[in-house]
């Protein structure tokens, strides 16, 4: 494929992405947030929300569910979309809160802080697959919206992003689990480093019951994929 070709299907996906956009635009709403999270998987770590506000006619090219990218291209758009956008913001909830709530809960509670952390308010809301019952402004629950709405996949690379740097940080505080690996996600060598040093501050004490009460599963568990 030429560099041109490549060039022409990113924008086609583009314009694909901004049709959720596009269509509220025609009715005059023109600051629209999309959001979304990452993290709702993993035994340890938070999880961690992003709301973006991008312009109308967002050029940025790339812009995908945050899981189709490589970390390299991840790091890149973030620049660009932070660079770009009419306001950004995260939310976060640590594994502490993930105990006290459930992880359903803490997610829409991340999103909350997120969308109540932009400096500009929004007109209407994009929201991947969840409603927020309690949020003030117009919203709509798309489905795989991190796939479909140009707002929603640029949340997902924000919220990806900093949750990635968080894990690394974590690694460095707490070694022996490969976070910087594995991100908190139940891998072998995540439960490895379980079986020989036991939960560590940030590990979700609700998600790991069925492993502090058999025993050592990580077999049983090593296949799990993160999102």
């Amino acid at each position: 494929m030429t560099k041109e070709e490549r060039n022409r299907r990113l924008q086609q996906r583009l314009l694909d992405m901004r049709r959720y956009e596009e269509a509220l635009q025609e009715t005059g709403v023109s600051l629209i947030a999309g959001v979304d999270e990452v993290g709702r998987g993993p035994l340890a770590g938070p999880v961690t929300a992003a709301a973006v506000i991008l312009p109308p006619n967002c050029g940025i090219l790339g812009i995908d569910d945050s899981k189709k990218l490589s970390a390299a291209k991840r790091e890149s758009l973030a620049v660009e979309i932070r660079q770009q956008a009419i306001c950004w913001a995260l939310g976060w909830c640590d594994s502490e809160r993930i105990d006290q709530i459930n992880i359903l809960q803490a997610t829409k509670e991340a999103m909350t802080m997120a969308l109540q952390g932009l400096s500009i308010r929004p007109q209407h809301v994009l929201i991947d697959a969840l409603s927020l019952p309690e949020l003030e402004w117009p919203q709509t629950a798309i489905v795989r919206g991190d796939s479909l709405s140009v707002n929603i996949a640029a949340a997902s690379i924000l919220a990806k992003v900093a949750r990635d740097a968080r894990m690394l940080e974590y690694h460095t505080i707490y070694p022996g689990y490969a976070f910087d690996k594995n991100k908190g996600y139940g891998t072998r060598a995540h439960f490895e480093g379980l079986d020989r040093q036991g939960l560590c501050p940030i590990h979700r004490n609700s998600f790991l019951r069925n492993y502090l009460e058999r025993g050592n599963l990580w077999t049983a568990n090593a296949s799990m994929n993160p999102k």
